[in-house]
C-alpha cells in the first residue's frame, strides 16, 4: 500500500519556496535603486577662448567677359545685297565698306537733279545780271534762287539715301561670322554679321546686396576662366545705379588689365573678392555653431555650467565662423560634446583651444 508524506511536511516546503522567491525580488529591486541614486559627474569638454581678430572676408562670385564695344550690323533701309565684303573672323577698321545695297535708282534721281541744278544755276546767274540794270523785279529773281535751293537740298536727300544703301563698320574691331549671302535681300531687321572691340576688354559681374557698399572705383579683383588656369585681373570701373530686385545683388564692371588673344568676350569667368579687413571680428570654430529650426545657438560655459546662447553668424572661411552677435570678447565657447550637453549641464574643461 502505498504511503503519502505528512502534511508537516508539505506546508514547511512550500514555505521554504516563498521565502526564497521574495528574497530574490527584494535584491533584484534594491540593485537598480543603488544605481539610480548613483552621481553623474561634470562632462569634459573643450573650450575656445573668444578674442578679437583680424579676419578679412574674401568672396567668389561669377562673371562674363565682354568685349569693350560690341554691335549687331544691321542695314538702315530694305534691298537686295549687290556687295559683300564681310571678312569673317578679321580685323576691321572704323567706316569700312561691309555691304552694298541696289542703288541704280537712286544714282538715276541724282543725275537727273544735277542737270537740272545745272540749269538752275545759269537761270539764276542770268536774273542775277538782270537784276542790276532793273530789267527784272527783285521777286522775279528771288523764285530762280529759291529754284536753285530747293534742287540742291533734293540732291542732298538723294545722297543721304544713297549713304544709308551703304554698310560700314560703326568702330575698328573684329568681325564675326556672315548672316547672308550676295544678292539676297535684307531689312532693317536682318543681322549681317556682328563686331566686337576686342583689344580692350571688360569683365562683369554682380556682388550681393549686403557687399555693395565695400565696392570701390579702382577697385582690382582677381578672375580666371574656364579652361585656363591663368589668373587675370581687371579694374572697377564703374557700376550699375541700382540694386536688381530679382537678385538683390549689383552689377560691375570692371577692365581687364592685360590683354590675352585666348581670352575671348562671352567666357565665364571666377571673380574673386577681397575686402578690408574688420580688425576686431569675433570668430568662433565651426563645429561651435549649433543650427537650430529658427536661427543659431553657441554653447557658453559659465560658472562650470552649459548655457545655450542664441546668435547671428556672418561670413565663414574653412575653418571659423564669424558671429555677429550674440558674443563677446572674453567668453568661453564649447567646441566639443556638444550633443550631450543639456541646459545648466556641469561641464569640467578638458583642453582649452587657441585657434
Amino acid at each position: 500500500m502505498r504511503t503519502h508524506p505528512p502534511l508537516r511536511y508539505c506546508f514547511f516546503v512550500a514555505a521554504l519556496s516563498l521565502l526564497a522567491a521574495c528574497g530574490g525580488k527584494s535584491n533584484n529591486d534594491k540593485k537598480p535603486q543603488q544605481q539610480s541614486g548613483r552621481a553623474q559627474g561634470p562632462v569634459r569638454v573643450d573650450v575656445y577662448l573668444v578674442s578679437p581678430q583680424p579676419f578679412a572676408e574674401n568672396i567668389e562670385v561669377p562673371g562674363s567677359v565682354i568685349a569693350n564695344e560690341t554691335t549687331e550690323i544691321h542695314p538702315e533701309v530694305s534691298g537686295r545685297i549687290v556687295s559683300l565684303n564681310v571678312a569673317e573672323g578679321r580685323q576691321v577698321a572704323k567706316g569700312t565698306l561691309l555691304a552694298k545695297l541696289y542703288d541704280e535708282d537712286l544714282q538715276a534721281q541724282l543725275k537727273k537733279l544735277q542737270v537740272q541744278l545745272q540749269i538752275a544755276n545759269t537761270n539764276e546767274e542770268r536774273s542775277a545780271q538782270l537784276l542790276k540794270i532793273q530789267g527784272i523785279s527783285k521777286a522775279d529773281y528771288d523764285a530762280s534762287l529759291l529754284n536753285v535751293n530747293n534742287i540742291k537740298a533734293d540732291i542732298d536727300i538723294i545722297r543721304t539715301q544713297i549713304t544709308r544703301t551703304e554698310i560700314r563698320a560703326p568702330f575698328s574691331g573684329k568681325l564675326g561670322l556672315k548672316n547672308i549671302s550676295p544678292g539676297a535681300y535684307v531689312t532693317p531687321a536682318t543681322v549681317i554679321a556682328a563686331i566686337n572691340q576686342t583689344g580692350e576688354l571688360k569683365l562683369d559681374f554682380t556682388v550681393p546686396e549686403k557687399h555693395t557698399g565695400k565696392i570701390k572705383l579702382g577697385q582690382v579683383v582677381g578672375f580666371t576662366y574656364e579652361g585656363s588656369n591663368k589668373r587675370y585681373t581687371a579694374k572697377v570701373i564703374a557700376t550699375e545705379s541700382a540694386v536688381m530686385e530679382n537678385t538683390r545683388s549689383l552689377k560691375v564692371r570692371s577692365l581687364i588689365q592685360a590683354k590675352d588673344a585666348a581670352l575671348l568676350p562671352g567666357a565665364f569667368a571666377k571673380v574673386q573678392l577681397g575686402f578690408d579687413p574688420d580688425p576686431a571680428a569675433i570668430l568662433v570654430p565651426t563645429q561651435a555653431i549649433l543650427p537650430q529650426a529658427r536661427g543659431k545657438k553657441v554653447i557658453l560655459l559659465e560658472e562650470g555650467k552649459a548655457k545655450f546662447v542664441d546668435v547671428t553668424t556672418g561670413v565663414r572661411d574653412s575653418s571659423r565662423v564669424q558671429v555677429t552677435q550674440g558674443l563677446k570678447a572674453g567668453d568661453t565657447v564649447i567646441v566639443t560634446g556638444l550633443l550631450t550637453l543639456r541646459p545648466d549641464a556641469k561641464v569640467q574643461v578638458a583642453q582649452i583651444i587657441n585657434k
